[in-house]
């Protein structure tokens, strides 16, 4: 979620060059380095190192510090998102019942590890730390919606189900 939303216009994008056009939407103050982050990753879907390079340009500090404060929140990605993503949750209902075996599968089924894109971009692979689903457990977030009470098994059969 955006915590400072910023509109930035089609025309300001092209004009300043996306990256710079959101950066100067802000003040250079260090607290307003997450949303920068936020609204970097909700116009390009990621955070690249050429990005971190720029917002770090613009902040005036190195890119380590940077990609230290981006990789400290789960809410960032450094890769394209894939076109399908499938989140599996690993909260203690989910995990009690299975959900590392499922992590297994979809690891296995789709050859990337959690956290990866496949190569064509057509799966991204997230876990997450509590679905609110329990009654639902093992679940499965595919494509935004909710698989309940997921076996290995459905799971391979939902993958090749989407990659058809």
């Amino acid at each position: 979620m955006l915590s400072s939303a910023v509109i930035i216009s089609d025309e300001s994008l092209s004009e300043n060059g996306g990256i710079e056009a959101i950066c100067q939407a802000y003040g250079k103050e260090r607290e307003h380095l997450i949303p920068v982050l936020q609204a970097v990753q909700a116009e390009h879907g990621y955070l690249d190192m050429d990005a971190i390079d720029r917002i770090a340009d613009y902040f005036g500090i190195s890119a380590n510090e940077v990609y230290g404060v981006a990789t400290f929140y789960a809410q960032f990605r450094y890769h394209p998102p894939g076109r399908h993503c499938l989140k599996i949750c690993q909260g203690t209902a989910c995990h009690v019942r299975g959900s590392g075996v499922l992590v297994e599968t979809a690891e296995q089924a789709l050859g990337i590890k959690v956290g990866q894109t496949t190569a064509d971009l057509a799966f991204g692979l997230e876990e997450l730390a509590c679905l609110g689903s329990c009654a639902l457990a093992p679940a499965v977030v595919v494509d935004g919606v909710v698989q309940a009470r997921l076996t290995p098994r459905k799971l391979q059969k939902i993958i090749e189900k989407v990659q058809s």
